[in-house]
């Protein structure tokens, strides 16, 4: 007969650090949105001049993740920066973010056709506004579908932030495996809550995209 030692606690437990996992990734999709828009704007409209940040940007993106937080978190008590774990785990997933999210828009900016552009130049519009009203709203479409797997890579890679000390759902389910000595149970339940919370962010796209289609 099956038994365990899990408890109701244990399982409180394991939601809080989903709570911290989600906290995470939210955190580090709006300040790498946020950037990695700008960044995608500049590579397009100012490829040459663009170039250090590019370089600097890569950085972000080759060197792993973990190697990130380690060092980010070094440095902060180095500089004399009195940041929090959780706030070192934003900085460097909101950085990293913006590395891959600043491709994603570069790339989906340049997917639109160039004569869409010239058209709404001779409509009188200026180039600026070329962009905000036309090939903006188009690559927007272009770039959710890659924007969105960026999230849920981002969300299985908050389990990294136990590194530095923050508990999120994995390093709560190995403090509880630790206790219990049941990883298989513990940890088939952790995977759960992670397939959980993947299936509700892909479906909230999957809607979003709908509804695009359905207003053309």
């Amino acid at each position: 007969m099956f038994s365990t030692s899990l408890t109701g606690t244990d399982l409180l437990y394991l939601l809080q650090g989903a709570g911290v996992t989600l906290e995470l990734t939210l955190c580090a999709m709006l300040a790498g949105t946020v950037v990695g828009v700008v960044i995608g704007i500049l590579y397009t409209l100012l490829p040459r001049l663009s170039i250090p940040l590019a370089w600097f940007m890569d950085i972000f993106r080759s060197v792993p993740l973990l190697i990130q937080f380690v060092l980010f978190n070094a440095f902060k008590s180095i500089i004399g920066l009195n940041w929090s774990a959780f706030a070192v785990a934003c900085v460097v997933l909101g950085i990293y973010t913006a590395s891959f999210c600043g491709e994603i828009v570069r790339g989906s900016v340049l997917s639109v056709p160039d004569n869409l552009q010239r058209a709404g130049r001779s409509l009188g519009m200026s180039r600026g506004q070329s962009l905000r009203h036309i090939v903006l709203p188009l690559a927007l479409r272009v770039a959710f579908p890659s924007w969105l797997s960026l999230s849920l890579s981002v969300m299985k890679d908050t389990a990294l932030v136990m590194w530095i000390g923050i508990i999120e759902l994995l390093r709560a389910s190995q403090n509880i495996i630790t206790r219990i000595q049941e990883p298989l149970l513990v940890l088939c339940i952790a995977g759960a809550i992670y397939y959980l919370m993947s299936l509700v962010i892909a479906r909230i796209g999957v809607r979003l995209e709908k509804r695009w289609q359905e207003n053309d």
